[in-house]
Parts: structure tokens; C-alpha cells; sequence
């Protein structure tokens, strides 16, 4: 069993993710910015933990994770916002990282997207421009922090009922489901050859087991 943090909790990916990684007998504190989701977190078998990451600073995420396995990242501003955009996703996720080498927290999961990185190829003049630009620079952090990173980079998200399979050899993005994704997470989490590694996939035909397999 592992003591989880996975800030973001009330996320439509983090929902399906938490009663998972319950069933896997890991012990999940959700972070959660509105207390009026404690409930619905709660039901999950998750325990419901309020805190304002875009705010704290990197002292208060470090008592924030202290304690902990494992951080997993799904957190953002749901786009629309380019400042917070910026102050959510690239920000508080890289005082995250730094926080979580300040505790003593080596396994850090981030929940970033296919086509991240400096060549995302994103027009400047896009809305999707400031989320590309803030994954990236997160992304990388992470890659330069010497935790025990691993990337979980799906492309577009559906709200597909589960597949229990993936493809992590497709050039291009697709589509996947939340519900894989969630799965996919969970997986991770528990097979360590994922670590040092960015797992880019679509739904596919590959038990994902065996898919993320290093």
C-alpha cells in the first residue's frame, strides 16, 4: 500500500482514478479547492483534503506532501484564463515538483497531454497557446528534477466507457478515454519500469499492463 496524493481530486479523470487506487489498497488524500466537493470526493473512498495549490507557496505544498508515496499531478485551470492557466498549470505544478523533493517524496506522476513539449506546435495566437506553453515547462521541471518521475500524456479525452487497452505506438494523437486514463494512472503508479518515462497513448488494442510495461 501507498500513501497517494493526487492534487486535482475533484477532476473528471481524478473521480474515476480514486476509487482505483482504493480497490488497489492504496490510501488516496484528494486535493480539492472547493469544499462543497468534499462529498462527492469522499464517496470515492478517497479522503477529501481542501487547499488552494495555486496559492501555497512551495513551504505550504511541501507540508502538503510530506508523508506521502506518491504525488500525482492532475490538477489545471480548465483553460479560458490565460493567467491562471499559467499560475495553476505551470506554476503551482513546478512548486509542486520542487515540494516534493523537499519532502522526501521521490514517485511523482504527471498527468500532462500528447502533444506536450517545446515543439507542441501550438500558434501563438491559439487559446490552447498558454496550457501548451505551461505543460511544457512543467513537463520539463519534472524531467530535470531527479524524482522518480513518470508522464502519463494521453490525447483527446472522451467520456467512452472504459476499454481496459491502449496504444503507445501511435505517431499522431487520437482519442482515449477518461476511464482508460484513469486506468492508466493507476497502473503507473504500481509498475516501476514506467519510471523516467513519458507514456504518450490513444486507445488501442494493448492491455494496458502490458502497454506501459517497460
Amino acid at each position: 500500500m501507498s500513501r497517494i496524493l493526487l492534487i486535482g481530486g475533484h477532476g473528471k479523470v481524478a473521480l474515476l482514478l480514486e476509487p482505483l487506487l482504493v480497490e488497489r489498497g492504496h490510501h488516496v488524500t484528494a486535493v480539492i479547492r472547493n469544499p462543497d466537493h468534499e462529498r462527492e470526493v469522499a464517496a470515492t473512498g478517497a479522503v477529501p483534503l481542501v487547499a488552494d495549490i495555486e496559492t501555497f507557496d512551495t513551504d505550504q505544498l511541501e507540508n502538503l506532501i510530506a508523508g506521502n508515496d506518491v504525488v500525482v499531478w492532475s490538477a489545471g485551470a480548465g483553460g479560458g484564463n490565460p493567467a491562471r492557466t499559467y499560475a495553476v498549470d505551470r506554476d503551482a505544478a513546478i512548486r509542486s515538483i520542487d515540494a516534493a523533493i523537499g519532502a522526501g517524496v521521490r514517485r511523482y506522476v504527471m498527468v500532462s497531454y500528447f502533444g506536450a513539449g517545446p515543439d507542441h506546435g501550438v500558434a501563438p495566437d491559439s487559446s490552447f497557446f498558454p496550457y501548451a506553453e505551461a505543460k511544457a515547462a512543467a513537463d520539463a521541471h519534472l524531467r530535470a528534477s531527479g524524482l522518480d518521475y513518470t508522464i502519463v500524456a494521453p490525447s483527446s479525452l472522451t467520456l467512452d466507457p472504459p476499454t481496459g487497452r491502449i496504444d503507445t505506438a501511435a505517431a499522431a494523437s487520437g482519442s482515449v478515454s477518461r476511464a482508460d486514463v484513469a486506468a492508466v494512472i493507476a497502473a503507473v503508479i504500481d509498475d516501476d519500469s514506467t519510471i523516467g518515462r513519458t507514456i504518450r497513448f490513444n486507445s488501442g488494442d494493448v492491455p494496458i499492463a502490458h502497454a506501459i510495461a517497460g
